[in-house]
């Protein structure tokens, strides 16, 4: 049944909103995300949750500002507040949002405030571009604000925005000795075929929901790009606007790809285009993957900062960016759409980003996480594994096949020369399981789990049956020397 495009769908943070908000003791919330993944329409929805609801957006009431300067007595501004939108401000009641608050810096200042002063009061901040406005205050309140990230919407949102929780849960259901019917496999990979389409994107998601039409849906995706390019004056005093507009378009032709700085088009200097890259990222709008040796935990203790690749937020703003970009994207497209499962995505780099995007986005969103891989390049040879987490602590590699087929010899030598025994492998097949003796290295036996691409909400189940001690003892053992934190 269609919904119009008021209809709020489930988001996988609205439960870490709602144990907040229960809290007898709370911290001011900062939500913190790109432009345009929901956090607007997910405070709204929690906001039914209270008697009274304040919301005062800096960048359609910029004269708002002004309740901020001189001191940061919150009772006095909350006082003043009340008398604006002719409604009480009550501890308790109310939930009180201030929007796009990187247009009042000092606004940010007062949320420790808040906690001081205030504590029964429940206010969040958010905005698009709230990271830039952070960086430049001496302090926010470390400690006394908690914050929260939030990104594009998941597979598992985008099936329950479908109506699909009934096809959802039977997935949740499947394991290597019993996977999904072949009925329910092939509509998980015409529902991922459309995901990747279509991406995560709210009102992207909405206008599918809607219409089914993916005309409409890139015209959506077109207008959350303008309205990135049109953010990038706003960090003028740090980036020349024409360099990220060209390193966004650059990451998206390396998209997965180690990043090479000489491929911006304009001859930058390799300085300019970091600093670029990094005030992309702290827009959301591109997400690192960083190299790591990968030796133990945690796997940011040997990261190599100078070796990353880079993923864009999303999977259809990727595709309208290549479009933009390149100019035609058609046959990826049709590709996507219409080719055989054993082949799904071999072209392009979209099985790999929309594996890393799924990984982030069904962590905790209490920090700001981070995606690694590894790789090992020698004269004649390229080793690469797609990505490496953790599990109980363990190193855990996974593997990413856009299609059913496809040999893994980087990861058996990853494994080999990590004493691991356990992996991942992500690909379009359905979920299943099985062992490799590697005669290499005296017969010990690999165990590769896999877990479907559509299937990434569930790796943690997948993976809780296997045997882990044995690698706890040799990843915990690190050299004398190495401070890092375990």
């Amino acid at each position: 049944m269609a919904k119009n495009q008021q209809t709020y769908y489930p988001r996988f943070i609205d439960s870490y909103l709602s144990e907040w908000a229960k809290r007898p003791l709370h911290k001011p919330l900062l939500l913190r995300g790109a432009r345009q993944a929901g956090k607007s329409t997910a405070v709204h929805h929690l906001s039914e949750n209270f008697k009274g609801f304040v919301e005062i957006n800096f960048e359609k009431q910029p004269s708002l500002a002004q309740l901020f300067e001189g001191d940061l007595d919150v009772r006095r501004i909350v006082s003043q507040m009340e008398a604006i939108v002719g409604r009480p401000i009550t501890e308790g009641d109310t939930l009180l949002f201030l929007d796009e608050i990187q247009a009042c810096p000092k606004a940010i200042m007062s949320l420790r405030f808040f906690k001081e002063d205030m504590p029964g009061l429940h206010v969040i901040a958010a905005g698009s571009l709230l990271e830039f406005a952070l960086d430049e205050l001496p302090t926010f309140g470390v400690g006394r604000i908690h914050s929260i990230f939030m990104y594009p919407m998941t597979f598992d949102e985008f099936l329950i925005a479908n109506g699909e929780t009934l096809l959802m849960n039977a997935r949740n259901q499947a394991t290597a000795a019993q996977p999904l019917p072949q009925p329910l496999y092939e509509k998980l990979i015409a529902e991922f075929r459309d995901y990747m389409l279509i991406g995560g994107m709210p009102e992207a998601v909405s206008s599918w929901v809607a219409n089914h039409d993916y005309l409409s849906c890139q015209e959506v995706q077109d207008d959350i790009l303008v309205s990135y390019e049109d953010d990038f004056p706003k960090y003028r005093k740090k980036v020349d606007p024409t360099l990220l507009r060209k390193t966004m378009e650059s990451a998206a032709v390396q998209v997965t790809k180690k990043f090479v700085y000489s491929k911006v088009e304009g001859g930058y200097r390799a300085y300019d285009v970091k600093k670029a890259l990094d005030m992309l990222y702290k827009a959301g709008i591109l997400i690192p993957v960083t190299n790591t040796s990968a030796n133990g935990l945690p796997l940011g203790s040997e990261a190599d900062d100078s070796c990353r690749k880079f993923l864009l937020l999303d999977t259809g703003i990727l595709l309208r960016l290549l479009n933009m970009t390149t100019g035609d994207i058609s046959e990826l497209t049709e590709h996507i759409l219409t080719s055989d499962i054993s082949d799904l995505v071999n072209k392009g780099p979209m099985a790999e980003m929309v594996a890393g995007l799924e990984l982030l986005h069904y962590r905790t969103p209490n920090i700001r996480h981070q995606l690694f891989y590894w790789v090992r390049e020698a004269k004649n040879s390229l080793a690469e594994v797609d990505y490496v987490s953790s599990f109980k602590l363990a190193v855990l590699p996974i593997e990413v096949k856009a299609g059913v087929r496809g040999g893994m010899k980087s990861l058996w030598q990853f494994m080999r020369e990590k004493k691991l025994r356990n992996a991942v492998r992500c690909s379009m097949e359905n979920f299943g399981y099985f062992e490799y003796e590697d005669k290499q290295d005296n017969n010990n036996v690999r165990h590769v789990v896999i877990c479907p691409l559509f299937a990434i909400s569930q790796m943690k189940r997948i993976l809780e049956p296997l045997e882990w001690d044995n690698q706890v003892d040799m990843l915990l053992c690190r050299k004398k020397d190495d401070k890092a934190d375990v």
